[in-house]
């Protein structure tokens, strides 16, 4: 008989910021906590997130984000026949959401997919850091096959609502459940200069530049910077503000939708072909701060682009 692993909690605290994690569901975060207020959207028991793996807290998606075909595709010489995960009838969000992690340090994990999932060998890592009010997290995807491996990694918080965002793209997949949708200006609703998110987005933002958003509790006088780093590959963004109130999805990922078929048809934006040994990363910073007007941490030319 398998046994299902614990839902052990591990928590890190300094002055300002509580962090929690699940290794045993995905090393997912259940809980984050700036200046005692709650910013993800955290259920009331950690079983919840096996119950619905993919609508709490923060999770990693790996090896691949978004949307893929559940269809055999041949992938640099190997077969990849990915198996349907999502009610939509797709293979979503990747092979480590849900899977046991390793705790390896204080503050560091890894994972690989169930077997036979992936036709290459693969490590997922993450390390959290928490310093003052910033929370630093890294994610590594490395290839540990003897051959060239697609790979793309992202996290997908929930943050919660109501929440300002801004952020600056060259421009918009605007629709993240049509692998042919078509790339607009980011302009009219798909605008983000800081003020809420108009419902039912569901879009990725591409080659964010630069690249970092600002988000705003404007209720809870709270206000953080998102800053990113995914290395060579460029940095884009998914966000999903569905009709239920409670929270919007933020999502920093390392390739754009329907990166396998991108990747098969020889099409812009798919995910990178990594050599044996080699990793794509992705770090977030968060640096939280509050006051009577929040993001007066930010540079005064980052004001100006918040503020425009």
């Amino acid at each position: 008989m398998s046994r299902t692993p614990a839902l052990d909690e591990v928590t890190w605290r300094s002055g300002e910021l509580e962090v929690t994690a699940l290794p045993g569901v995905g090393c997912r975060l259940h809980r984050v906590r700036a200046f005692g207020i709650d910013v993800l959207r955290t259920p009331d028991t950690p079983q919840r997130h096996r119950e619905e793996p993919f609508f709490w807290g923060a999770y990693v998606m790996a090896p691949w984000t978004n949307r893929a075909d559940p269809l055999p595709v041949s992938i640099a010489g190997r077969r990849v026949d990915l198996a349907p995960n999502f009610p939509d009838g797709t293979a979503i969000h990747g092979l480590v959401a849900e899977r046991a992690w390793e705790r390896t340090g204080e503050a560091t994990f890894r994972t690989a997919p169930p077997p036979g999932a992936w036709p290459w060998a693969l490590e997922v890592t993450a390390a959290i850091e928490l310093v003052g009010a910033t929370l630093r997290l890294e994610y590594r995807l490395t290839n540990l096959a003897d051959g060239p491996m697609p790979g793309g990694v992202g996290l997908h918080p929930w943050f919660r609502r109501p929440i300002e965002v801004a952020l600056s793209a060259a421009s918009v997949h605007a629709d993240n459940g049509a692998a042919s949708s078509e790339h607009v200006p980011p302009d009219g609703r798909f605008e983000l200069q800081g003020g809420p998110l108009p419902e039912g987005l569901d879009a990725t933002w591409l080659d964010v530049e630069p690249p970092r958003i600002a988000l705003r509790w404007p209720l809870l006088g709270l206000a953080a910077r998102l800053t990113l780093d995914a290395g060579d590959a460029p940095v884009h963004v998914a966000v999903a503000s569905p009709a239920d109130p409670e929270a919007v999805a933020i999502e920093p990922v390392t390739h754009r939708p329907w990166a396998l078929r991108r990747l098969a048809n020889g099409e812009p934006g798919a995910m990178r072909l990594l050599a044996p040994g080699e990793f794509q990363k992705l770090v977030l910073t968060l640096d939280f701060s509050r006051g009577e007007d929040p993001r007066t941490h930010l540079a005064a030319e980052e004001r100006v682009w918040l503020d425009r």
